[in-house]
């Protein structure tokens, strides 16, 4: 029987050595680091920049993941590609690995209609044996999954959930709403600033990039919320909740995420693509992380 994806999963980095190689070396602390705080690895994904990672990082960066987890700890990998073609050829290369579940981002530059969707996510499910992930992110592809689209593919038998990161509470809720008479069907939460109402309404577990810089914090909000805790996990969540806001008006994600790795201490390395920090925005990374997280690690 398939073990339900509960938690947190941290969307891992992957760091980049000075010549801008993969540093798995340091991509296994970083695992490390967030199995010690209780959360779940997502590999591949948005903050893990799977749009400038060619094919072979990608299965490599997903097979370190689910080494070093050691089954601790669950991995999901994202397998999205532009095309039905190439996401199916990933997904065959990932789903060998011993991962939990792949999540599949909508095709991007494209505008496709919802019975395209349909089409695209049916033939990827019918062509894998790994359980699948929707993952709806329209800021970044200029493609949404309707609700009804996710009722309708949640009917396949592969299809169990959707991750999504649209980043309103309605685009959340519609989910929800979609898809509660059909057991098992998992919502995941993106936006970390939806986490404690995420599982309040239901979701089963929350995908947060602001946990690489803030493993413990994020996770007290589900642990509190496991618990009953439910004053405990709000106040969590509005501690995050600052920590994004202002964070993320300093620059975009997940540079910003690495860039505060780095001034931690970590060696993360830069992004892959074209970011640079003026030695102002340096200055309001680390006051935000001195205001937020006095004792980081």
């Amino acid at each position: 029987m398939r073990k339900k994806i509960e938690g947190v999963l941290t969307a891992i980095v992957t760091p980049f050595d000075v010549n801008g190689e993969v540093n798995y070396d340091e991509l296994k602390r970083q695992i490390n680091r967030q199995i010690l705080s209780g959360n779940g690895i997502f590999c591949g994904g948005t903050n893990g920049e799977f749009f400038v990672l060619n094919e072979q990082e990608k299965v490599a960066v997903t097979l370190t993941c689910v080494e070093e987890a050691a089954g601790q700890a669950p991995v999901v990998a994202h397998i999205g590609e532009i095309s039905t073609r190439e996401t199916i050829r990933l997904g065959q290369q990932i789903e060998k690995l011993g991962v939990d579940a792949v999540s599949v981002i909508t095709p991007y530059f494209v505008p496709l209609t919802q019975p395209e969707l349909i089409t695209h996510y049916t033939a990827i499910a019918d062509a894998l044996t790994v359980p699948i992930f929707l993952y709806n992110i329209p800021s970044r592809t200029g493609n949404t999954i309707e609700p009804q689209t996710v009722r309708a593919l949640a009917e396949h038998p592969n299809i169990i959930g959707i991750k999504d990161s649209a980043g309103s509470y309605e685009s959340l809720s519609g989910y929800l709403n979609a898809v509660r008479d059909i057991k098992d069907f998992e919502v995941l939460n993106g936006p970390d600033s939806l986490i404690y109402q995420g599982f309040v309404d239901g979701c089963s577990a929350c995908i947060s990039g602001l946990a690489n810089v803030a493993p413990a914090a994020i996770n007290a909000i589900w642990t509190r919320f496991h618990v009953g805790d439910i004053n405990g996990s709000h106040q969590a969540q509005e501690s995050v909740t600052g920590l994004r806001t202002d964070l993320y008006k300093i620059a975009f994600s997940p540079a910003v995420v690495k860039k505060a790795l780095q001034i931690m201490g970590h060696d993360v390395g830069e992004s892959r693509y074209a970011v640079a920090f003026s030695e102002q925005q340096i200055s309001q990374i680390q006051q935000t992380l001195a205001r937020y997280l006095p004792e980081s690690n």
